[in-house]
Formats: C-alpha cells, sequence, structure tokens
C-alpha cells in the first residue's frame, strides 16, 4: 500500500527544510548588535525585564524579515533585479515593519508624534536590512548549489 502526500505537505516541508538551513548560519550576536545598533536611542517604559522582552520582539520580526528574504531569494538566482523582487513581497514587509512598530508603540506610551515617525523609519530599516541580509544568504545558498 502506498502513502498518498499532496502537493501542498511536499512544499511545506521542502519550505521548512530551506528555513532551517538558512537559520543555521543566523547568528544572535548579530541579531544582537543590530538590535542595539538600530534602537539604542529607543527609550522604553519600565525596567530590565521590559527591555529583554522588546529585545525578543525584535528578534521574531528580524528572523521573519531574513527567512522572507531567503525565500525570495530564488527571483534573485533567476536574474531579476533585487527592487523587482522587493515589490514581489511589498505587503509582507509592510506587515512585519507594522507589527514590529505597533510592538514599540506598546511599549513607548505616551511618546510625541515625532518620535513615533523616527520609530517607524527605524522599524523600516531593521527589517529592510534583515530582509536583505536573508536574501543575500538564500542568493549565496543557490549559487552554491547547498538549497
Amino acid at each position: 500500500m502506498n502513502v498518498i502526500t499532496t502537493l501542498s505537505a511536499k512544499r511545506r516541508e521542502r519550505q521548512i527544510k530551506n528555513e532551517r538551513k538558512l537559520l543555521r548560519e543566523l547568528s544572535i550576536e548579530s541579531l544582537k548588535k543590530s538590535v542595539q545598533n538600530s534602537f539604542s536611542s529607543e527609550r522604553v517604559q519600565g525596567g530590565i525585564w521590559v527591555q529583554q522582552g522588546v529585545e525578543e520582539g525584535c528578534y521574531d520580526v528580524a528572523i521573519e524579515a531574513y527567512l522572507l528574504g531567503g525565500q525570495y531569494s530564488r527571483f534573485g538566482y533567476g536574474g531579476e533585479p533585487v527592487e523587482h523582487i522587493k515589490l514581489r513581497c511589498e505587503k509582507e514587509l509592510k506587515h512585519l515593519t507594522d507589527t514590529l512598530y505597533n510592538f514599540w508603540l506598546y511599549w513607548k506610551f505616551g511618546d510625541e508624534s515625532l518620535m513615533q515617525e523616527s520609530t517607524y523609519y527605524a522599524c523600516e530599516q531593521f527589517v529592510d536590512k534583515w530582509w536583505m541580509e536573508g536574501f543575500k544568504k538564500g542568493e549565496q545558498r543557490r549559487k552554491l548549489r547547498l538549497h
């Protein structure tokens, strides 16, 4: 008797396998440095525990952006320019940026609108940086035929 698997199950299995391979190349130290560089000027209401929670939220969004970049790197391997590829996943990038921004707003209640605008730009640059990191790593893995 044969086991019948669906195409979507096979796709999901392959996606998980590729994500695991990409995540092996991601270091926690680089995530930490990136969060500190991007959000060192941001002040959070609360103590050390709150700041650790905020860092962990930033790590989650960075990892998601990294994996998204790695997923879309297949188009770069085909020769498509990065600008066009970013347009393909514009909705997902906007969602990640908004998620991180809303997360920061939750911890920074009571700030003025100018600070909120600078926080949004910092979130946007942070997500873009990690998307590019994932894109470069994914493209490199494809060139080396490690995918």
